[in-house]
């Protein structure tokens, strides 16, 4: 919403539940944009898509007429619901475990050989594999990162719409695994490997946009996320290593996404925990710049072998002599 620069935001119902520290309120405000809390449900009655609405402190209006209101919520008030939400995190820490370890034991066969790894046409032994989620500061991550992904050229497995954040950055994807939900259609007709994440059960809600598409894809039938499966299907074809960019990996991750526990998560990592590394954060520890004081440096070294060229060799002096001589008789030297 930040960066489709919207207005306003009306929310029908608290933006902060309590039950855990969400930051997403505080990015729309500290963006300049006004957030409207607990508006009354029945505005919609009176107002219709495409009518356009006016907002004056926390009432809303279409034309004179006045069809709802709501709590503005400022920054303070904002800092003073998130300080009280780390009063609930004991309690939620101790339910999300609790799931957690009750899915662990339906899911295990996620890691335990019971789910039948689909066969794809991209190559994966020996190399690395960089999986990429849209998450939390994965633009930051990914600039962090872009000279290894030049170097090394690891397999790219983007999920989801982590094949548009890739995109952005001048790379493609190598495959695109999810349910195919918030990938853009320019980025599933990138000739990559498409794979599309199916229910236990077989059913792949994702596999009608593809075929709409007119495009063809492989299924992965399996519990848990598709970031999960990805890193999965990484191990499982003899990836070196797995470097993580973006990926949900604790309670307040997947409180945000509306799961109450992260079971394929903890059980996926447990397999491949050994050939993983997460590029979450990186950004945070080094910024990549260079300082004045090394800039410098770095030209000094490299004039000194040109310096000592110049001075022991007979034919460079003898040409930058008349480079001398040209240019002294250019300018009208005697």
């Amino acid at each position: 919403m930040v960066q489709k620069k919207v207005k306003a935001v009306i929310n029908f119902s608290s933006s902060i539940s309590g039950k855990y520290p969400n930051l997403g309120p505080k990015i729309l405000v500290d963006s300049g944009i006004p957030l409207i809390d607990e508006a009354n449900e029945d505005m919609w009655e009176k107002a219709q898509e495409g009518d356009e609405i006016e907002i004056y402190g926390c009432n809303i209006y279409k034309g004179q007429e006045k069809i709802g209101s709501g709590e503005i919520l400022d920054i303070n008030k904002i800092n003073e619901k998130i300080d009280s939400t780390y009063k609930n995190l004991d309690e939620e820490l101790d339910k999300f475990v609790q799931n957690t370890l009750h899915y662990a034991q339906k899911e295990k066969g996620l890691i335990t050989g019971k789910v039948k790894i689909p066969e794809i046409d991209t190559s994966i032994k020996g190399r690395h594999v960089l999986v990429v989620v849209r998450g939390q500061k994965y633009k930051e991550d990914l600039k962090t990162i872009i000279s290894y992904i030049k170097e090394v050229k690891p397999v790219i497995i983007s999920v989801d719409g982590g094949a548009d954040a890739i995109t952005e950055f001048g790379f493609k994807p190598d495959l695109i695994i999810g349910d195919m939900d918030s990938v853009s259609d320019e980025a599933l007709k990138s000739e990559a490997e498409l794979i599309v994440h199916a229910y236990p059960d077989g059913r792949a809600p994702g596999l009608e946009r593809i075929k709409y598409l007119g495009l063809s894809s492989k299924l992965f039938s399996a519990p848990g996320t598709s970031e999960d499966i990805a890193m999965l299907l990484a191990f499982e074809k003899g990836a070196n290593l797995i470097v993580a960019l973006g990926t949900h990996s604790n309670m307040i991750d997947f409180l945000e996404k509306g799961r109450k526990g992260m079971a394929s998560t903890f059980l996926v990592r447990l397999k491949v925990g050994t050939r993983l590394v997460d590029a979450r954060g990186v950004s945070q520890l080094y910024q990549g710049k260079l300082k004045k004081s090394l800039l410098v440096s770095l030209i000094i070294a490299a004039l000194i072998p040109m310096i000592v060229l110049i001075l022991f060799s007979p034919t460079i002096q003898h040409i930058l002599h008349l480079l001398f001589l040209k240019l002294r008789f250019g300018l009208g030297g005697g």
